[in-house]
């Protein structure tokens, strides 16, 4: 009798650079894009705005962005772990204004203690979040309506709450204006935790050949180890090395950058993470899978209402204080749209931790250039809504074409 032919994804290592070009080839052809088309268009962005403005990859103005990246970066992340479940989270904005309105309220107004007042506003996103995750998860209502009418209800308390106030400043000496405004000069700081990043990444590549080789699977070779590790360091020294020549590592960005790292680590390296990607697969086969579908959807609403909250934070100190509109307008479109822009699909069961930075880098960039061009915001939103809509088309060929394949 026959053997049947090995996969040949199992010999890409073996064939060295062959190998992997035809690896690369296939997963093209199979849609099978992943951050790609991301990585061409920001690239893409930094090159025409820098021609048209000669400013625009400044150290200032790149320092700038990813200050500007944390607050609604920080949501994104929260709504990848909901699109991960194939649902979608409309309460973001408000719950974000909200948190920012109680801790005003609390630390400003009434003089709580600072630390205390973003536990409590942070404490409350985490349990408006298990509520909406009750009604959607236990009672049955679709995530869509109950997030809706949380989006109605948290923007009228965050009214309530800030009363007569129309604007709440931040102090100088708070911390949440901390949260954009604090940098660590010295340059140690910057390139430590570049050096960090690279050593922690290069670790994990080790870690994860020693189990394939025990399993008896097939290991990268040391000299691609080496490439990924080289090329890890070279992106992490670059950007602080540029961040050096402007004030330093900006605070927000360390802390976009924790939970984006813990984020990873949960979903890839622990068994909750798999079991987000199972119920967005296919709730159906997970429940039978002896998942706790509720407990998973639960959880999930809780730690993206948090993150809401703690963005909203964030989206505070860049405003300057808690206002009554805070949260509204155009944020909680441009959170979900960096969620998907940046690779998460909408239909649940597939995308990482990190299309919040991508996507976010992508939105950013390109309200930071078309300012720097002095264009009107109305522009902005035309050309956000378009890379928005061909964001989900890749996504929808990419899922059609997969299909196709054989390989959903």
């Amino acid at each position: 009798m026959t053997e049947p032919a090995p996969d040949p994804r199992l010999l890409v290592r073996e064939r060295g650079l062959a190998g992997y070009l035809t690896e690369f080839r296939r997963r093209i052809s199979g849609g099978e894009l992943g951050s790609l088309p991301v990585v061409v268009g920001l690239v893409i962005i930094a090159v025409v705005f820098e021609i048209q403005t000669g400013t625009f990859l400044t150290p200032g103005n790149l320092s700038n962005i990813s200050v500007y990246i944390a607050g609604p970066g920080i949501m994104a992340v929260g709504i990848v772990l909901v699109l991960l479940l194939g649902e979608i989270d409309l309460s973001i904005g408000s719950m974000a204004g909200l948190s920012a309105a109680l801790w005003a309220v609390l630390s400003v107004t009434h003089g709580v203690n600072d630390l205390l007042a973003i536990a409590l506003a942070i404490a409350a996103g985490a349990a408006v979040g298990t509520l909406h995750g009750f009604f959607f998860a236990k009672i049955g209502v679709p995530a869509f309506v109950v997030t809706l009418a949380g989006f109605l209800g948290w923007s009228g308390l965050q009214i309530w709450v800030m009363g007569n106030e129309g604007t709440i400043n931040i102090p100088r000496d708070s911390l949440v204006r901390d949260f954009t405004t604090h940098y660590f000069s010295d340059i140690a700081f910057a390139y430590g935790l570049a050096a960090l990043i690279t050593a922690g990444y290069v670790l994990a590549l080790l870690r994860t050949e020693r189990r394939r080789e025990r399993a008896a699977l097939a290991t990268r070779p040391v000299a691609e180890i080496v490439l990924r590790g080289g090329l890890v360091a070279l992106a992490s020294f670059t950007v602080a090395y540029t961040l050096n020549q402007h004030r330093g590592l900006p605070l927000a960005l360390v802390i976009f950058l924790g939970i984006l790292f813990a984020g990873h680590f949960v979903l890839r390296h622990t068994t909750y993470g798999r079991q987000i990607y199972a119920v967005g697969g296919n709730a159906e086969a997970a429940r039978r899978a002896g998942i706790n579908v509720v407990r998973v959807r639960m959880t999930v609403f809780t730690i993206a209402s948090s993150l809401a909250a703690l963005g909203g934070l964030f989206w505070a100190a860049q405003a300057g204080g808690a206002s009554k509109s805070l949260g509204s307008g155009n944020l909680l479109m441009n959170v979900i749209a960096a969620a998907v822009i940046g690779g998460t699909s909408l239909f649940g069961g597939r995308g990482w931790v990190w299309s919040a930075l991508l996507g976010t880098l992508v939105i950013q960039s390109i309200t930071t250039g078309l300012n720097l061009l002095g264009m009107a915001a109305e522009i902005q939103y035309m050309i956000t809504g378009a890379v928005l809509l061909l964001a989900v088309v890749l996504d929808s060929v990419s899922r059609r074409t997969q299909r196709t394949a054989g390989r959903t």
